[in-house]
């Protein structure tokens, strides 16, 4: 019985009395259970040698790829089998999800349960499950690592490692190479840390082909520096560096996919951390591109080693330029856990990266980059402040600051971003999230083609 393989079928409320017809002796068995195919539901049905003989599973209500995802966690070990004839995205959704939600932390704590194995779909995309689960399931990890396993040097190695797996060029710049390579801001945010910080700079693809630039937030923690966060608000600090895990998910998924694309990946990589020589509310740094900032709050750290990214990136004026960052918990505020904030100030990408997020499940919300309120970050003693003087609409503030320091990309998007699931869902444990990840791959798929 070790291959065996039990086959699941779909049923819905309203397509359950013309199975039982069809099936009439199940019908004892499921008044007996009483399984009405509720969403999300489903039953065993049992076998003459006491096996199980049949699922049937009713799809919960909501995005196709979690519709059966939770199953995987849900049935008993074994193999199992969906005995529709799927087309092909409704295949590779299934399969998808089934794999997202068999994911599991396991670095420190083994899994209490082996999750069931499907059988891939006859029409799935292998390519794109295997791509895409992979993926997230480094950005998860990565989230998920506490920081003692995880900092800056921890990041450059993961980003070695996908450079030399697709073949792309890798540059880190380490502690006072920051400083002799004019990169202030990162350097002043990580200095107060024992661990180095640094920026990983990947290149990938044809010189000649458009470019798409990706930028990470990487802070491996933030105690909020000087100005000091509360105890309950460090218990999750350690996703902090969220944008710096998707985006390295995602260039992997990108450059295994072979998209005809010139793909450079920033990742400035800190600590936020107390000691002698930590950067002071008050100070003024002179950034990459020449501004000058007051810091207000040394809290607001993931907007200034961003700041320093961006204008490198943006020195390049790629076609398409992304930053990925866990930067304000206003935008939560705003949008509560399971939306991501979205700013774009190019209409029809806005309108197709949120129509994409909403297609496959991870959501994006546009959100304005108000420009008249530019004049609140104004500095007294400096060009700017890295925080507005109110406590309204912060995650506005956060992508106006970032905005001063891209001019030429000629379409920039940022995504402040969750990087978590607060509570378990189907195909998406509680824990680290690759937030955007799935939307962001298949925008850039679409809109430059896969090979």
């Amino acid at each position: 019985m070790a291959n065996h393989v039990t086959p699941i079928s779909i049923i819905t409320k309203d397509s359950l009395a013309g199975w039982l017809e069809a099936n009439p002796r199940h019908q004892r068995w499921i008044e007996s259970t009483g399984f009405k195919a509720e969403p999300g539901s489903f039953t065993l049905l049992p076998a003459t040698d006491g096996g199980i003989e049949r699922v049937l599973a009713a799809p919960a209500d909501g995005d196709a790829t979690w519709s059966l995802a939770g199953l995987s966690t849900q049935l008993p070990e074994g193999q199992y089998q969906f005995d529709a004839d799927m087309d092909a995205d409704a295949a590779t959704n299934a399969q998808l999800g089934w794999a997202l939600n068999s994911y599991a932390f396991t670095t420190y704590k083994a899994r209490s349960k082996t999750p069931a194995t499907l059988i891939a779909p006859h029409k799935a995309d292998q390519g794109k499950v295997s791509r895409l689960s992979e993926a997230i399931s480094l950005s998860r990890d990565l989230i998920n690592t506490p920081a003692q396993d995880m900092g800056p040097e921890h990041l450059a190695a993961t980003a070695e490692a996908i450079a030399a797996k697709h073949g792309a060029k890798l540059r880190v710049l380490r502690g006072e190479q920051l400083l002799d390579n004019n990169y202030p801001t990162i350097h002043a945010v990580g200095r107060a840390s024992a661990k180095a910080p640094t920026l990983i700079d990947i290149t990938w693809g044809d010189d000649n082909a458009p470019k798409v630039t990706l930028v990470g937030k990487g802070v491996c923690f933030d105690t909020g520096g000087l100005d000091l966060k509360q105890p309950a608000s460090m218990l999750t600090m350690k996703k902090d560096m969220g944008g710096a895990a998707v985006v390295l998910g995602l260039a992997q998924a990108l450059m295994d996919a072979k998209l005809p694309i010139r793909l450079r990946v920033l990742v400035p990589a800190v600590e936020n951390s107390v000691s002698a020589n930590a950067y002071r509310p008050g100070d003024i740094i002179r950034t990459r591109a020449g501004k000058t900032v007051e810091i207000g709050n040394t809290d607001a750290e993931g907007r200034l080693i961003l700041c320093d990214a961006l204008h490198e990136a943006d020195s390049e004026a790629p076609e398409l330029l992304i930053d990925c960052a866990t930067l304000t918990g206003a935008a939560r505020v705003a949008l509560g856990p399971n939306l991501q904030a979205l700013f774009c100030d190019d209409d029809e990408t806005a309108a197709a990266l949120q129509a994409t997020s909403m297609k496959v499940g991870d959501p994006m919300w546009r959100m304005p980059i108000w420009r008249p309120y530019r004049k609140h970050l104004d500095g007294k003693c400096a060009e700017m402040n890295n925080v507005a003087p109110i406590a309204q609409g912060g995650a506005i503030f956060a992508a106006l600051f970032l905005a001063e320091f891209v001019s030429q990309a000629k379409t920039w998007v940022h995504l402040d971003i969750n990087g978590s699931n607060d509570a378990t869902r189907p195909g998406r444990p509680e824990g680290g999230e690759a937030t955007g990840l799935r939307p962001l791959y298949e925008y850039i798929c679409q809109r430059y083609g896969a090979a």
